[in-house]
């Protein structure tokens, strides 16, 4: 009996741990999360890039949809929206899109359309995360041209 009384006193005075254990645990934690996370964020921007041209690809599908029911591809000032309701297109048979709502970029900024385009029928962008023409990185054009 006493050797369970000894035991459970020790159990009891010991109620949590000491401030160095603790700091132990944060240095540790902190040094993981110092070599770990700067190997991700590239994978983010890659991530952030693909989706970005799928959805331009999409879109791209979209417009040829809309220009086979209609004989044209929609004007710079009709843009994206005419995908999801008829701007007074004579033979659109749309919408075209699943969703009623235009999405945005994957930096949430609207993309960039124009037509007649300067690369091709249409020109349909995404400037990246700046949201301004050019970059490097993420901030690099994702474009239906290239």
């Amino acid at each position: 009996m006493n050797k369970f009384r000894l035991a459970f006193k020790l159990v009891r005075d010991r109620r949590g741990f000491t401030l160095a254990e603790l700091m132990v645990v944060v240095l540790i934690i902190g040094l993981l999360a110092g070599l770990v996370l700067p190997k991700l964020f590239p994978k983010v921007a890659k991530g952030k890039e693909a989706a970005a041209k799928a959805q331009i690809e999409l879109f791209g599908q979209a417009l040829d949809s809309l220009r086979l029911d209609t004989g044209r591809y929609p004007t710079t000032q009709e843009g994206l929206a005419s995908l999801i309701q008829n701007p007074g297109i004579d033979g659109w048979h749309g919408p075209y899109l699943k969703k009623q709502i235009i999405p945005k970029d994957p930096w949430n900024k609207e993309y960039q359309y124009t037509c007649p385009g300067t690369h091709g029928d249409y020109d349909l962008a995404s400037f990246g995360r700046d949201g301004q023409p050019g970059g490097e990185d993420e901030d690099k054009d994702i474009t239906s041209w290239e």
